[in-house]
C-alpha cells in the first residue's frame, strides 16, 4: 500500500527522496539571503555555523537524511545533484570570480565536515569550545573562500 502511494504521488522511492532533500533545502539558515548580503559574511555563515551545532541543538533533518544516505551510491548520486541543483548554485553564483563552483564546494565540505566533527562525533575540542573562539578560527577561513583571494 505504501508503495503504491509513494508511486502515485511521486513516481518512486527515489524520486521521494529527491523531493525531500530538495524541500530541505528550501529555507538555508547558513545560506541564508542576509548571510550572503552581508559586509562580513564569513563571520556570518561562521556564526550560523556555530549555532546550528551547538551541542543541545538537534542535527538538521536534511543533513542527518543526507548523512546517513550517503553510503548508498544512488542516494549519493540524488544528494549531489540536489547539492549542486540548490546550495552550490546559489553559493557559486553568490561568490563569482574564479573558481566559484570549486570554492563554494569547499565551502559546504567545511560546513559538512565539522557538523559532522562537532555535533555527531562530538569531538571535545569543537564541542566543548566556547563559541566566540570557534566562530574566530571559522570566520577567516569563511572569508578567504569567499573572496577568493589567496593569503601572503
Amino acid at each position: 500500500m505504501t508503495a503504491m502511494l509513494v508511486n502515485r504521488y511521486f513516481g518512486s522511492k527515489e524520486q521521494l527522496f529527491a523531493e525531500v532533500i530538495a524541500q530541505a533545502m528550501t529555507t538555508p539558515i547558513i545560506l541564508s539571503d542576509e548571510n550572503l548580503a552581508s559586509d562580513t559574511p564569513g563571520k556570518h555563515f561562521a556564526s550560523a555555523l556555530v549555532k546550528i551545532t551547538e551541542t543541545a541543538a538537534t542535527p538538521l533533518d536534511g543533513f542527518l537524511i543526507m548523512l546517513r544516505s550517503a553510503s548508498s551510491k544512488r542516494a549519493a548520486e540524488i544528494g549531489r545533484e540536489q547539492i549542486e541543483k540548490h546550495y552550490q548554485k546559489v553559493l557559486s553564483s553568490a561568490l563569482g570570480g574564479e573558481s566559484a563552483a570549486q570554492r563554494a564546494a569547499i565551502v559546504l565540505s567545511l560546513v559538512a565536515g565539522f557538523q559532522v566533527m562537532r555535533q555527531m562525533v562530538g569531538l571535545s575540542a569543537l564541542s566543548k569550545a566556547k563559541p566566540r573562539a570557534l566562530i574566530r578560527i571559522l570566520a577567516p577561513l569563511f572569508e578567504q573562500l569567499i573572496a577568493g583571494k589567496r593569503s601572503a
